[in-house]
């Protein structure tokens, strides 16, 4: 919730009290600062001493969370695709 709160405050900052003509350097400082957090969280899960044991678990968790909302999304879609733009279809062309 902090973070939420810093990145909300950070927008608000550049949007009401940024320079317009200084978009260059905000969009240099935003790559720099999106590095050095990476790099941190990187130096902080490589200090974990089972990390490649919790990488794999992660692993497998983080493909059953992307598949799973994705596939059903797509069944939902395409259900509700054929439900709607087929009914459609055949109103229009019995006109």
């Amino acid at each position: 919730m902090l973070i939420l709160l810093i990145m909300c405050a950070g927008i608000a900052v550049g949007h009401f009290f940024f320079n317009p003509k200084y978009k260059p350097v905000a969009e240099k400082l935003q790559v720099v600062a999106t590095v050095l957090l990476i790099f941190s969280m990187g130096v902080m899960l490589g200090k974990r001493e089972n990390f490649l044991h919790e990488l794999a678990t992660l692993g497998w968790k983080s493909l059953i969370f992307c598949l799973v909302p994705s596939v059903l999304s797509a069944l939902l879609v395409f259900v509700l695709t054929r439900q709607f733009i087929e009914t459609q279809f055949h109103s229009t062309k019995d006109k």
